[in-house]
This record gives C-alpha cells, structure tokens and sequence, in this order.
C-alpha cells in the first residue's frame, strides 16, 4: 500500500544536529586485549603471513588504491539505480529525507552510483526487529565512516555506504525478538519462507511493549513514531526495516537494497545455474576449508554440494540433487536439469543463495570495494575467495566493524571512583577485584618475591642432590612444583581475606560488570539501541560516527 506524507514525516528534531557538539569521550584498546576476539581474527589484523592467500588486499588505504585500479566485475549500475529507485518508491513519494553525502536526495544519491567513478562500501544483516542488538547500530556506523574517509583519500572518486538487507534468510527465531533496558521485547508469530516477506502485522504486542520500555521522556516520542509508522504502515518486514533504518541513517548517505528482486537474479542466473549443476562452490570451499583449518583457523560456515534455496512466498527449502533430479527439500517439487534450467531462466528470484554464495551475489551486482562485517563474517569470508576466483569476481577488501562499549554517566561515575581504566573493565570480575585489591591494601599480598627466594634455595638442593645421585634432581623439581601449588593458593587466600575487607567496595565492581557486560557478554550483542536513542535523539548516531575510526582497528569504550 502507498504511504502518505502526514504517516511518515519525521519530527524535524531528528535532522537538527549539531554535528560539532560532543556528547562522549572516546577511548581505544586492541581488540586482542578485549579476550573477546578469535586468534583468526587477531591474525588477520596483525596481517599474518599464513591468512594472506585467503584474501586480497589489506584493509589499509594502500589496499584500497589496488582495489580501485583493478576491479574489473562492475554490475548493471543503470539496472542498480532503477531497481532501488523503485525499492525506494513508496518512500520517494513521502518522506523526502535527504540520503546523499553531498547533501542532495535521495535520487541524487542512487545517481551516483550510476558513474564509473563510484564505488559500494557494503555491509549486511539480517532483518532484527527494531535494530536488533547495537552490533547491528554499528556495521551500518562503520561502512558510513569509512565511505566519508575513502571520499577524502580519494577526491576523484565517490564512495556509497550500502546496507544489504538480508531479506531472504529463513531464520526467523534470530531476529524476532531484542533485548532493551534488561528487558526482553518478543514477536510471537510463526513464520516460514523469507523473512523479508513476513507481513509485520501481528507485530503490535512487540511494538507496545518496545515502546512502553522507551518511555516518554526526551527523544523516546521521536523513536516511537519511526517504529510505529514502520511496523504497522508497510506489509513487508523488508520494507519496515527500510523506513527504520533509512529514517535513522538515511541523512548520512547509506543506500538501503532488497536483493530480493527478478532483475537483480537475473544478472546472476549464469552463475546460479552453473553452479548449482557443476556444484564449483562446494569443491572450492571444502579445499579452501582444509587449509585453513591446517592455519588453525576455526571455521564458521561448511559448503554443501548445493548452496541455494529455493524461494516462493512462505517456502524457503533447500535444493539437493537425488536420483537424477534436483528436488527441493519437504515438498514434492523436483526438475530434471532441463526444467531446473528454464526454471532459473524463467523464475531467477526463485533461487535464494545461501550464506557462502550470497557475498559473491553481492559482489557480483554492486560496484563494491569493501565489506564490513563481525569477526565471524570476516573469517567465513576468507573461506570463499577460492570461489571468487572461479568465478572471476574481484573480492573485496574484508573490514572488521567498529566495536563500542557505552559507558552512562551513572557507571562512568562508579569506574572513577574505582579509579579503572578501560582495559580493565574486558578483564573477568574476579580478575578486577583481585587486582583492585591488591593495588588498595595496605599489605603485601604477593608472594612473588618469597617465592622467587624459595627457587634459589631449591636450586641450591638440586644441586647437591644431584651429586649425591642424579635422580633426586626429579625429586627436588617435583617437591618445588608442589610447594609453588601451595605458595600459590596461600597467596590467593590472602587476597580473598583482604577482599572481605573491602567488600562494599568490591559490590560496586560487581555493578559495573552487570551494567556494561550482561551475562558476561559484550554490551553489543545484546542490548538495543533504543534507551541510548531516547537520551541522545540522533546525536548519539553522530558521535558514533564522530568516534568510529574503521581502519585503526581499536575497540571503542565511549564514556558520557
């Protein structure tokens, strides 16, 4: 259905900013020192000599020059312009947000994408209802400020932040629900097929609940009328996702695409059919698999013989091959290679790539350079360059999103008092304390430098032992290995008796750890962006771009 403007306008405060104010203050550590990344994503920061024929070019400026000087796949940019500018049409009508970098429209903006001179910098994500948790906030965050930052290292060029909606995911228990101010906001509803078709209509006890979490203090009002007007005025969840995050980011320049379209998998049904029938994908990957494993890289995502779905309204099954025939997984569909050929000639959108062809579907039809993802996307992405290869596609420049703590002033106000630093908040909470402690006692709580005595003195035993008969030497080591077990938990018993000393003290630890890692996870991947939406309207979306600094590769803790 059409939309008209009096349901979509926006209150006019979200686009009065003042893009020099400061809300936060920024600090950076490695990710490394955060314990929550893998080694393989270390590594490929760290640019390790075993991951370097997984991958193109490094994600540093240098990198991004060759990528521009080689890439040869470029898709169909006039189709591109014309399929988002019909995407788009509903809201074209009404909204008249303004998109493009330069300040234009949202027209100008897909026009750009139409010169040779213009570039994608993409990132994707599933569909999660009212933005899912903030990672979600931060790929699209990321891919912005990168764009911003390639404009100014390469003037000549353009550069177009693009956010993928993965619109034809299956997984609809992923992103039904999110978690906002401790809270968890449900969207109980069984669903099947792709879930950007899903009809957001039984949506309303989710939404009520969301909002009544907001409140109706500061920005919440705002935040209110672009869920509302999202999840009850379009019959798509593909197309709410859009208005949300078109009415959050679309004044910094993202261009939002649903590739969930005919023309689109008609550019890519060459390469569907072939390797549906030839099955190219699945030998490259598993090849590629074996010796990244051989790397010691954990991997994330394993190819099977065929790696589409098949896709119509309410079905998204699997294609395997049986008995002569391609069959389509809990139905009776089935085609011999015959039929499965005009079938893909014909019906194209009917064909759904799985996680490991969808980024070369991606890279197939978008003039892209770069991708932004999480840890777990960048190490799957290093298993299809094998696949990119075959199929001569260029393979884009693998970016690791920006990563952020929140620190609210109330738990600012408890680190300072601790008197923490940011590293220390990743450390465990037992960890903090015993630090902590052992920093504020006024004992010695280390047995370090005793036992440091004790192994001279042993060393000594060792030796006259060993002269009286060679084999007590084993003896002497295997009695220090048990005396140092012993020194070892005395001086943890010290530092437990000196923390009941100080026990209030160390409650407030236990605060600051609740506050900023629920159920010891990072504050990321699980709560929502909402109550920070509420306290900062979209001068937190601003300070997270003013912060984010994609090719530093540094963990961001923003304190209030």
């Amino acid at each position: 259905m059409d939309i008209s403007s009096n349901q979509v306008s926006l209150n006019p405060k979200l686009n009065i900013r003042n893009p020099k104010s400061t809300i936060m203050d920024a600090a950076c550590i490695n990710y490394k020192e955060t314990g929550y990344f893998s080694q393989a994503v270390i590594d490929y920061l760290d640019d390790k000599q075993e991951l370097r024929s997984f991958y193109n070019q490094r994600p540093d400026i240098a990198g991004f020059a060759a990528v521009i000087k080689n890439r040869k796949t470029i898709g169909n940019r006039q189709l591109l312009a014309d399929i988002l500018i019909k995407q788009y049409s509903r809201m074209l009508e009404s909204s008249g947000l303004k998109v493009s970098p330069t300040g234009g429209d949202l027209e100008g903006a897909i026009e750009l994408l139409k010169s040779p001179n213009t570039y994608t910098i993409t990132t994707g994500h599933q569909l999660n209802i009212f933005a899912g948790p903030l990672y979600f906030i931060y790929k699209i965050v990321t891919a912005i400020k990168l764009a911003r930052q390639l404009k100014e290292a390469f003037p000549d060029k353009d550069f177009v932040p693009v956010y993928w909606m993965a619109s034809e995911d299956h997984d609809f228990a992923e992103i039904n629900y999110t978690n906002i101010g401790g809270k968890k906001v449900h969207w109980w509803y069984e669903a099947s097929g792709a879930t950007g078709r899903i009809n957001p209509d039984t949506m309303r006890q989710a939404l009520n609940q969301y909002k009544g979490v907001l409140g109706m203090e500061h920005h919440a009002p705002e935040l209110a009328e672009i869920v509302e007007t999202a999840y009850t005025k379009y019959d798509k969840l593909a197309d709410a996702t859009r208005y949300m995050v078109n009415a959050l980011f679309g004044q910094y320049g993202l261009v939002i695409i649903d590739a969930d379209d005919h023309q689109l998998k008609q550019q890519f049904a060459g390469i569907m059919e072939q390797d549906i029938i030839e099955q190219n994908s699945f030998s490259n990957i598993t090849a590629t698999n074996e010796q990244l494993e051989k790397a010691g890289v954990h991997i994330q995502v394993n190819p099977r013989e065929i790696n589409f779905f098949y896709l119509v309204d309410g079905l998204r099954e699997r294609i395997v091959f049986e008995d002569d025939l391609y069959k389509v997984l809990n139905t009776e569909i089935s085609f011999s290679k015959e039929e499965l050929q005009k079938e893909i000639n014909t019906y194209p959108e009917r064909f759904s790539p799985n996680v490991v062809m969808r980024p070369l579907y991606q890279e197939y039809i978008l003039p892209n350079i770069a991708y932004v993802g999480g840890g777990a996307e960048v190490v799957y992405w290093l298993e299809l360059k094998s696949t990119f290869d075959h199929y001569k596609v260029d393979f884009p420049i693998l970016i690791l999103r920006n990563s952020g703590l929140i620190i609210p002033k109330q738990t600012a106000s408890k680190i300072k008092r601790m008197e923490l630093g940011p590293g220390e908040l990743f450390k465990s909470t037992d960890a903090i304390k015993s630090a902590w402690v052992t920093k504020q006692s006024k004992f010695e709580l280390s047995l370090r430098g005793e036992w440091s005595e004790m192994q001279h003195i042993f060393e000594k035993i060792k030796l006259r032992s060993s002269k009286i008969d060679p084999t007590l030497a084993r003896s002497t080591s295997a009695v220090e290995a048990r005396l140092e077990h012993a020194v070892n938990n005395l001086e943890k018993k010290l530092v437990k008796a000196e923390k009941r000393n100080y026990h209030t003290h160390l409650e407030q630890i236990d605060h600051i750890k609740c506050d900023l890692f629920p159920k010891d996870s990072l504050q990321e991947r699980s709560e929502n962006f909402g109550l920070f939406y509420v306290k900062w309207g979209q001068g937190f979306i601003d300070e997270l771009i003013r912060n984010f600094e994609p090719l530093d590769f540094k963990f961001t803790v923003l304190t209030e």
